[in-house]
Parts: C-alpha cells; structure tokens; sequence
C-alpha cells in the first residue's frame, strides 16, 4: 500500500526522529521518573534548584514556591536572572534556549556554576516539555524580560515588557493534565524538600505559600531558613529522640578541593540513621562519599578508645556497625563533576570523595574526642554496648534462618501459602486478626495471594534492642515467610532479599486506631529492618471502604464521607435519604468474603497504596517521632493531622 511502512522490516523507515522536546513529551517517565504524584513534583523541584544553582553561586538569597488556586505553580528568586542576549551558536535568545533545548544551560559551564544541583540535567526545559502553560520573566539590567510556551513551544520571542530595579527570574508553569495522571499538588510534600534544601544551604531563605488555602484571613504559608546549616538539620532530625551527647558533632572545610560538611549526633536509640546529599541530591544508595565517613568514624574512635584502655575487657571484636549504632548523620559534599552509579543514580561514585571524607571526619572528631572526654566515654560506652548486644542478636537472626532454611518445611503455620511460586506473581496480605484473616482466606484467589493473620500488635521496633526484634514470634514469622535473610558475605546487618517469596507485600487492617497503628508499627519494621523492600516499591497498603450505600437492589461502596453522601443522593434518586441503608465497616470481619475480595484484593477493581521513600530524612523523623518516647512532638503532629469523622454509634 502506498504511503504505509512495512512493519515486518526494520530499515530507516522506522526510525522515529524526535524533534526538540518531543522526546520529553513521548517518554516523559524517563525524564521525571513517573506521570504520578511523584514526577509531578519533581516538576518543581527542577525549578527551585535553578534557583539553589544561584544561591551556590552567591548571587541569589530569597526563593519563593506558590501553589496557585488552580494548581499551577509559581517559583521566583533574586538572583542574576537568566541571561536574554542573543546565544551566537543558537541564533534566538538564551532564555528561549534554556527553556526549549535539553542539557542547555549555565550548569554545564564550570565558570558560571562551579557546582549544581539537579539529578538528570534536564532541568527547567524538562519542565517546560510538560506544561501546558509556562511563563518565563526575567529581571535584570533594569528591564523585565518575558516569554510564553506550551507544551515546549514558544508563543512569541523573548520580548521586554518594562523596566524594573529588580533581578531575578520567575517561572510560571501548570502541568499537562494529558500527561499527569495526578495534578494537585501536595504543600507538605513540598514543604519537605524545601526545608532540606533550607538546612543543606544555609542562609538561604525558602518560603512556600499555598494560594488554595487561608488560614487566618491570610495564604497558608511556611518558611525555611537556617543559619546553622546541617547542625539544625541534626536537631530537627533527632528532636524525638533522647540524647547521649549534648551537641552535634561538626564540621566544615574544604578537602581536596572539595567543599565538605559533616554533622552527627548520638542518641540512646538503636538503628543508624544516615543521610547524604551531593550538589543537594539525596544520594539514597550512599556511594564513596558514606563509606568515606564510616571509614573515618570507624578508625578514629576505635584508635581513641584502644589508646585510653577502654576496649582492654571487650573479649571479641567489634564491628563498624557498632560505631554507628543510635548515630544520627548528615554527610553534604559539593562535586564539580559527579558521577552517579546504582539502578536509581544516586549513588556516588568518585573514588577522590571517599579520601576527602576521610580525613575530615578523622580530623573532626580526632579533635573532639581529646576536647570532651567525658562525651568520648559515653560514646565508646554506647559502642560496647552495641557490640555485646550484636552477638545476641546474631543468636537470634540465625534463629530465624533456622526457622525457614528448608523451603516450605519451616513456614509459619498461620501463613496460608498460595500455589504460585513466581515472586513476580506472588502477593502476601499481612491481615489484622484471625478473623480477618479468615475473611481474606476465604475471599482470596489462592493461585497467587498469600494470607498470614497477625496476632494484634507487633513489637515496636523503634524502641527495642535487636535481638529482641529477632526474639519476637511475630516478626520472626514474618522474615520466614517472606524468604529474606539477614546477613551478605560483606554485611551481617544487610538484608538479603533473593529469595523473596513475594513482590507484593500488602498491609490490610481495619481502617481504625488501632487498625493505623498496627500499620504503623508494620511499616516502622519495614523501615527500620526491611528497607530494601520499600525501596524496590514491594510495599503496599490495601484500601478497604469504609462504607456500603444500598437501598433495594442498588449499592455502592465508599472510601470517603463525601462519595458516602453523593452515593447516598444518587442511590435515593429525589426520594427521601434517609430510605437509603448505610453500613460502616468499623472492621474487615464485617464484611463476607466476597465483599473483601470486590472491593479490596481483586486486582482488577482493588486500589493499592504503593509505599515509596521520597525523602528520607522526613521519614527517618516521621518513624522516630511516632513510635519513639517523646510525646509532645507526637501529639501536635496527631493535633495537626487528625481528621475528625461522624462515626455511627
């Protein structure tokens, strides 16, 4: 047929050419990462590090986010605004430059930005891509600059629109509804990476407004400021947790060329809690500049402590874990040229980091220890401590491999296994009670879904010693039946998840008090012990409803009051309300068993939660105040996120 490509060849013809930012616009997962919540606000976290790139630079101080009423969003900064002459190799504007062509901008000149931030170099033109509206003004030379694009395309050329005493760029932009399969954006979600850049870049002011909300006849709006840097960040990240030494321990300087800062702090709690950052990524997968620090921490306070005697009556070796256990951390490198490794490219990988590190945590904390020895004691203390209390808990762990090392001889008993042995088919329901565990046995489709009942509530990993997590009949059920291990041959705390018997793991409990604290404790452990899965998106959180509108042969299930109400109107139909019936699930043995499984594990109708690790600097603060021992910070943040419901009698 004329005109048409065969399909059964593969020559030139099929060879798709993508013009500009059409690649963008085609594939734009590859770019942001996802077309979810989470890519769409990656959008704006593209936009405020143009904006932090001028901070590091020097030339920028103040930067403004606003959520508009109609979601679109507004980022302003008083740095050198974006340059406007005409570019010579591109013929057009710079502006229209930066904002229309990939890896374009002034990051990628070592004279302009000595270090920058953004992970993929795709920058604000990547945004531009995906917008259905965006306004770039700039101001600089005493005259406003201006230009409109959608969906990549310049409207007009750049063109000046007055004269002004101000310096700065803003940028306008309202994502593309045909790309986003969610739109509205998240002020917490945004207030979180606006406060970590706000500790990572001190004296840098960060304000957040949120247009769709007042409060107090004014825009709902917070600020981030910090004139102490990472030493803030370490109290904000330990403020629930108690306290062993009285200050963080820190450090600035520049080694190799490399700018360095360092601040750690030691708590009376038991997991290590480590956070690092390169050109303000969060690198989650650590990388040259982590083992640096735990290379340096390890050597300095093992070569004090064997100076001073205090390891003489220790009769077994201590570990590098040891040092870190109960240790809040926040390492923040700045790299010319960072080279990124691991399947989500944030891990370092420049070997000339670690020896940088190195030496300045030995020096640190060399100078510490000899200026506060009383705080010296309490840390080696802590150390043996934690070294006594590793021997026990490895008792414990090889327990648990004991326990499930014959495949399908050592499961649980409560667990009921499904038929399919593929982990990428297999889910396991972790379901509150034997009687909702019945429920889901019976509602299950038992070729891949899994169900182990849980005996009410776990132990609270938070505030327990490790051996005694591994101790817990619960939990150690819970390691069998997944099929993961504790220990590698480079790591005896590392999580070993090749056997993993399921790649869905999904939390269903009563949509209750308790039933959320369960949750939480659940997913405190996966956390905690287990975050290789959260981080491999293995986590899930079922969404039972909360109610069943039926009047006659009509019903609806509903997960909300306000689809309650609207089902309640159209299932009456211009009758009288109150002729239609209403049932509240206050739990998931209410409901029979093909109930459970229509409405909350049949693949093809069930809504699944997928549990994911955006930030973890909130979450490691999130966990600790939740199920730690102080009580104020958990009560406001209770009072702060609590959502009062009519629940019937």
């Amino acid at each position: 047929m004329s005109g048409s490509i065969d399909k059964s060849n593969y020559d030139a013809d099929n060879i798709q050419v993508l013009e500009g930012l059409e690649a963008v616009r085609k594939r734009p997962a590859m770019y942001i990462g996802d077309v979810g919540p989470r890519g769409l606000h990656h959008l704006v976290y593209e936009v405020v590090d143009n904006s932090i790139d001028e901070a590091l630079a020097g030339y920028a101080k103040n930067i403004q986010v606003y959520i508009n009423e109609n979601n679109s969003i507004t980022v302003s900064d008083d740095g050198r605004g974006i340059p406007t002459g005409i570019h010579a190799k591109e013929q057009r504007s710079a502006l229209e430059v930066v904002m229309t062509v990939l890896h374009a901008g002034g990051k990628f000149d070592k004279d302009t930005y000595k270090v920058s931030g953004g992970l993929h170099g795709v920058g604000v033109s990547c945004v531009n891509a995906l917008s259905t509206q965006l306004i770039a003004t700039v101001y600089r030379e005493g005259k406003i600059f201006q230009q409109e694009y959608s969906c990549g395309k310049p409207l007009y050329d750049v063109k000046e629109i007055g004269t002004t005493d101000l310096r700065g760029t803003t940028i306008d932009f309202t994502p593309d509804p045909s790309i986003f399969y969610a739109t509205e954006y998240n002020f917490d979600t945004l207030c979180n990476r606006l406060r970590e850049l706000a500790f990572l870049n001190k004296g840098v002011k960060l304000i957040i407004t949120d247009k769709r909300v007042m409060e107090n006849d004014a825009y709902k709006t917070e600020t981030f400021y910090s004139e102490l840097g990472l030493k803030e960040f370490i109290a904000y990240l330990d403020n629930t947790r108690e306290r062993i030494i009285p200050e963080p321990i820190y450090a600035e300087g520049e080694k190799q060329g490399i700018p360095i800062e360092i601040a750690f702090q030691y708590n009376a709690g038991y997991s290590e809690n480590l956070h690092s950052y390169v050109n303000n990524i969060n690198t989650i997968e650590g990388g040259t500049h982590v083992a640096g620090f735990r290379r340096g921490l390890t050597r300095t306070l093992k070569a004090y402590a064997e100076k001073e005697g205090l390891l003489k009556n220790l009769k077994f070796e201590i570990s590098g874990d040891d040092f870190r256990e109960g240790l809040t951390g926040v390492i923040s490198v700045k790299v010319q040229e960072p080279q990124f490794e691991g399947q989500t490219k944030t891990k370092l990988g420049n070997n000339e980091v670690m020896g940088a590190v190195d030496v300045c945590v030995g020096e640190m904390l060399g100078n510490y220890l000899e200026e506060h020895p009383k705080d010296a004691k309490t840390i080696v203390n802590k150390v043996i401590l934690a070294a006594t209390a590793r021997h026990a808990a490895r008792k414990a762990r090889e327990m648990v491999q004991r326990k499930g090392a014959m495949s399908g001889m050592g499961l649980p008993g409560k667990l009921s296994d499904c038929s399919s042995t593929d982990p990428d088919k297999c889910e396991l329901y972790l379901v509150e009670g034997d009687s909702a565990g019945g429920t889901a046995k019976q509602g299950r489709d038992r070729v891949f879904q899994a169900i182990m009942p849980l005996r009410g509530k776990i132990l609270n990993v938070e505030k327990a010693l490790e051996h005694k997590i591994y101790e817990n009949e619960e939990i150690r059920n819970m390691f069998t039946a997944l099929g993961v291990k504790i220990g590698t041959e480079t790591d005896d705390k590392e999580l070993n998840i090749e056997k993993l018997r399921y790649h869905k793991v999904i939390i269903m409990t009563d949509a209750d008090v308790d039933g959320s604290h369960i949750r939480t404790l659940l997913l405190t452990l996966f956390y905690r012990y287990m975050k290789k899965l959260v981080e491999a998106g293995y986590i899930y959180i079922a969404t039972p409803p909360l109610y069943q509108v039926k009047k006659g042969n009509k019903m609806k299930y509903c997960w909300t009051e306000a689809q309650r109400d609207a089902a309640v109107m159209e299932i009456a139909n211009g009758a009288n309300p109150d002729t239609v019936g209403i049932q509240r699930y206050k739990g998931l043995g209410e409901m029979n068993f093909e109930q459970l499984w229509e409405t909350t594990m049949d693949p093809t109708r069930r809504t699944l939660k997928k549990v994911t690790l955006d930030s973890a600097a909130e979450a490691d603060h999130t966990f600790s105040m939740l199920m730690g021992d102080e009580v104020p910070p958990r009560r406001e943040f209770i009072e702060k996120n609590a959502k009062y419901a009519n629940i019937d009698a």
